[in-house]
């Protein structure tokens, strides 16, 4: 138990720490941030009922719209409306790379907790693999997500809408796709190694955009 658990939340806690550190100007809270972790570790018990309910229920036949709106469009949406509502308006929110701090906790609180789950059903085999797409990827849809908030709330007023909704809905179709990649191709993991890497390089690039503007 304790082995799973450990291995559930590690790659979560050391993709936290390194986005976490690179806030060069102002270091977070670590009461936001472990508030923000905790909120996103909250919410997977609500979303996870929802998506067994529309899977029970065969809701969706298509399994894009599964991906797009079952996985991509719940667990994006409500991960960025805990930052919008908790985060957004907070004396802390005061650099453009805070919305990527914020966002990383948020989906790495939402990523261990599934990641936890899946190995207590599953086994510990499949740690290193959950690792490397799932944990990782919810890690760098809350930096695009972060940056994007970050963006809207650092601009003109004219442009804010725009750079918000950018901020919830580009993560979703990334989410989707990335979804709907594994999901509808048996070579899944090979088609989905260059989708990580553009991920990687996009959100990386995003980070570092964000870390030059004070």
């Amino acid at each position: 138990m304790v082995a799973i658990i450990s291995a559930g939340i590690a790659p979560g806690l050391a993709l936290l720490s390194y986005f976490y550190l690179k806030d060069q100007y102002e270091t977070e809270p670590f009461y936001m941030v472990f508030r923000s972790f905790i909120l996103g570790a909250l919410l997977v018990f609500p979303i996870m009922f929802i998506q067994y309910v529309l899977e029970v229920e065969a809701v969706f036949t298509s399994s894009i719209l599964t991906a797009f709106i079952a996985y991509g469009f719940l667990e994006e949406f409500f991960k960025w409306f805990i930052l919008f509502f908790t985060i957004y308006q907070h004396v802390h929110f005061d650099e453009h790379y805070d919305g990527i701090v914020y966002g990383v906790s948020v989906s790495l609180g939402f990523a261990s907790v599934e990641n936890i789950l899946y190995l207590f059903a599953n086994g510990l085999e499949f740690a290193i693999g959950r690792a490397i797409l799932p944990v990782s990827s919810h890690a760098l849809f809350g930096v695009i997500m972060g940056y994007y908030l970050g963006k809207g709330k650092f601009t003109l007023k004219s442009n804010q809408l725009k750079w918000i909704m950018i901020s919830v809905f580009l993560p979703i179709f990334l989410h989707g796709l990335y979804d709907t990649l594994l999901i509808n191709f048996k070579s899944g993991r090979y088609i989905i190694l260059p989708f990580m890497i553009f991920l990687w390089w996009f959100a990386l690039r995003k980070a570092k955009i964000a870390r030059m503007k004070k």
